[in-house]
Protein backbone atom coordinates (compact mmCIF):
# COMPACT_ATOMS: atom_id res chain seq x y z
CA UNK A 1 0.00 0.00 0.00
CA UNK A 2 1.38 3.42 -0.97
CA UNK A 3 1.10 6.16 2.06
CA UNK A 4 -0.80 8.28 -0.94
CA UNK A 5 -3.51 6.40 -0.45
CA UNK A 6 -3.45 6.56 3.69
CA UNK A 7 -5.04 10.07 4.59
CA UNK A 8 -3.37 11.68 7.53
CA UNK A 9 -6.31 11.71 9.78
CA UNK A 10 -5.97 7.78 9.52
CA UNK A 11 -2.44 7.78 10.13
CA UNK A 12 -3.13 9.94 13.18
CA UNK A 13 -5.38 7.97 14.60
CA UNK A 14 -3.62 4.96 14.67
CA UNK A 15 -0.09 7.15 15.61
CA UNK A 16 -2.49 8.01 18.55
CA UNK A 17 -3.02 4.84 19.96
CA UNK A 18 0.28 3.15 19.98
CA UNK A 19 3.36 4.06 22.21
CA UNK A 20 6.82 5.14 21.55
CA UNK A 21 8.45 2.41 19.94
CA UNK A 22 5.30 1.61 17.93
CA UNK A 23 5.28 4.90 16.30
CA UNK A 24 8.89 4.76 15.81
CA UNK A 25 7.97 1.44 13.73
CA UNK A 26 5.20 3.10 12.06
CA UNK A 27 7.10 5.76 10.61
CA UNK A 28 9.61 3.49 9.40
CA UNK A 29 6.52 1.28 7.47
CA UNK A 30 5.24 4.93 6.42
CA UNK A 31 8.69 5.18 4.81
CA UNK A 32 8.97 2.01 3.22
CA UNK A 33 5.43 2.55 1.66
CA UNK A 34 6.77 5.48 -0.09
CA UNK A 35 6.23 5.30 -4.14
CA UNK A 36 9.91 4.74 -4.88
CA UNK A 37 11.35 7.64 -6.11
CA UNK A 38 14.65 6.89 -8.77
CA UNK A 39 18.07 7.70 -8.46
CA UNK A 40 17.82 10.09 -11.67
CA UNK A 41 15.94 12.48 -9.43
CA UNK A 42 17.72 12.82 -6.35
CA UNK A 43 19.72 15.64 -7.48
CA UNK A 44 20.70 18.79 -5.39
CA UNK A 45 17.78 20.69 -6.57
CA UNK A 46 15.61 18.11 -4.97
CA UNK A 47 18.02 17.47 -1.81
CA UNK A 48 15.97 19.39 1.32
CA UNK A 49 18.26 21.70 2.56
CA UNK A 50 18.66 21.66 7.18
CA UNK A 51 18.20 18.03 7.55
CA UNK A 52 20.44 15.76 9.32
CA UNK A 53 19.43 12.91 6.71
CA UNK A 54 19.42 13.27 2.85
CA UNK A 55 15.52 13.91 1.68
CA UNK A 56 14.66 14.22 -1.67
CA UNK A 57 10.96 15.66 -2.39
CA UNK A 58 10.20 15.94 -6.41
CA UNK A 59 6.97 16.86 -7.82
CA UNK A 60 4.89 15.13 -10.40
CA UNK A 61 1.48 15.83 -11.83
CA UNK A 62 0.16 19.01 -12.55
CA UNK A 63 -1.59 22.05 -11.04
CA UNK A 64 -5.25 20.54 -10.46
CA UNK A 65 -3.40 17.61 -8.73
CA UNK A 66 -0.16 17.43 -6.98
CA UNK A 67 1.83 14.58 -6.45
CA UNK A 68 5.05 13.94 -4.57
CA UNK A 69 7.85 11.56 -4.87
CA UNK A 70 9.95 11.67 -1.58
CA UNK A 71 12.78 9.35 -0.06
CA UNK A 72 15.73 9.76 2.74
CA UNK A 73 18.74 7.61 3.59
CA UNK A 74 17.55 7.21 6.97
CA UNK A 75 14.59 5.46 7.85
CA UNK A 76 12.86 7.55 10.76
CA UNK A 77 13.46 10.67 8.72
CA UNK A 78 11.79 8.91 5.27
CA UNK A 79 9.08 8.04 7.27
CA UNK A 80 8.94 12.21 8.40
CA UNK A 81 8.71 12.64 4.92
CA UNK A 82 6.00 10.17 4.13
CA UNK A 83 4.07 12.11 6.39
CA UNK A 84 4.35 15.04 5.07
CA UNK A 85 3.38 13.85 1.83
CA UNK A 86 0.27 12.29 3.15
CA UNK A 87 -0.56 16.03 4.04
CA UNK A 88 -0.54 17.34 0.68
CA UNK A 89 -0.49 14.36 -1.79
CA UNK A 90 -2.45 14.41 -4.77
CA UNK A 91 -4.25 17.77 -3.89
CA UNK A 92 -4.87 20.95 -6.06
CA UNK A 93 -1.20 22.62 -5.81
CA UNK A 94 -3.02 25.90 -5.11
CA UNK A 95 -4.30 24.34 -1.93
CA UNK A 96 -1.08 23.14 -0.80
CA UNK A 97 0.37 26.81 -1.15
CA UNK A 98 -2.01 28.06 0.81
CA UNK A 99 -2.49 24.26 3.56
CA UNK A 100 -1.20 25.25 7.35
CA UNK A 101 0.84 21.90 6.97
CA UNK A 102 2.85 22.12 10.32
CA UNK A 103 -1.04 22.13 11.42
CA UNK A 104 -2.05 18.88 9.54
CA UNK A 105 1.15 17.57 11.39
CA UNK A 106 0.38 19.12 15.12
CA UNK A 107 -1.68 15.64 16.25
CA UNK A 108 1.69 13.76 15.64
CA UNK A 109 3.67 16.22 18.11
CA UNK A 110 6.43 15.22 16.16
CA UNK A 111 8.80 17.98 18.36
CA UNK A 112 8.25 15.83 21.29
CA UNK A 113 8.32 12.50 19.82
CA UNK A 114 11.89 12.59 18.12
CA UNK A 115 15.03 14.25 18.66
CA UNK A 116 15.78 17.38 17.77
CA UNK A 117 18.40 16.36 15.21
CA UNK A 118 15.71 14.20 13.25
CA UNK A 119 12.60 16.88 13.24
CA UNK A 120 14.84 20.00 12.56
CA UNK A 121 14.70 19.31 9.03
CA UNK A 122 10.46 19.14 8.54
CA UNK A 123 10.02 23.07 8.35
CA UNK A 124 12.26 22.43 5.58
CA UNK A 125 10.70 19.68 4.07
CA UNK A 126 7.15 21.93 4.42
CA UNK A 127 8.82 25.25 2.89
CA UNK A 128 10.22 23.15 -0.51
CA UNK A 129 6.80 21.69 -0.65
CA UNK A 130 4.90 24.88 -0.36
CA UNK A 131 7.70 26.35 -2.76
CA UNK A 132 6.70 23.60 -5.40
CA UNK A 133 2.97 23.76 -5.10
CA UNK A 134 3.42 27.58 -5.61
CA UNK A 135 5.37 27.65 -8.58
CA UNK A 136 2.76 24.80 -9.88
CA UNK A 137 -0.25 27.22 -9.09
CA UNK A 138 1.15 30.05 -10.88
CA UNK A 139 1.90 27.95 -13.64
Amino acid sequence: MRTASRPLADIAEEYDFLDTDDRYRLLIDLGRELEPMPDALKTDATLVRGCSAAVWVYPTGDAAKLHFLADSNAAITKGIVALVIAAVQDRPAAEVAAMDISGALAPFDLKNQLSSNRTQGVPNMISLVKRHAERIAAG
